[in-house]
C-alpha cells in the first residue's frame, strides 16, 4: 500500500511511503538570498516530513540537493554540517540547476521508516 502525506498544493504530495521506505521533497519557507538560511529552512521542513511519515533524519539513506548557486555551495554545506546525525551519516549529492521562484535550494531524500 502507498500512502501520502498531503502538501499545501493539491497534485503534490510532502512524503510518500511504501514499504518501509519514505520519499520526500522540501524547499526552504524562507525566500531571502541567503542560502544557508534556505537550507536551514529546507532542512527543518524536512524534519517534520520525516516526523510525519514516522522516522528521522537518524534513518535517512540517501540526500539530492539540488542547487541554484553552486559557487554557494559552501553555505550549504556549513548548514547541512550543523544538521546532519554525525552517527548516521547519509549518501548526499548536490547537482547545480535553475529552480523556480526565489529558491536556492530543493532537497530530496529517502529514508526508512
Amino acid at each position: 500500500m502507498i500512502q501520502r502525506i498531503p502538501g499545501s498544493v493539491a497534485t503534490r504530495s510532502r512524503a510518500v511511503i511504501h514499504n518501509g521506505t519514505v520519499t520526500t521533497v522540501t524547499t526552504s519557507p524562507d525566500k531571502s538570498d541567503s542560502m544557508y538560511e534556505q537550507v536551514k529552512g529546507a532542512l527543518a521542513n524536512l524534519d517534520k516530513n520525516l516526523a510525519d511519515a514516522g522516522t528521522s533524519k537518524a534513518k535517512i539513506l540517501t540526500a539530492i540537493c539540488y542547487c541554484a548557486d553552486m559557487s554557494r555551495k559552501p553555505e550549504l554545506n556549513k548548514a547541512w554540517d550543523e544538521w546532519v546525525d554525525m552517527s548516521n551519516i547519509p549518501m548526499r549529492a548536490v547537482i547545480g540547476v535553475q529552480l523556480e521562484g526565489k529558491d536556492l535550494i530543493e532537497i530530496v531524500c529517502t529514508a526508512v521508516v
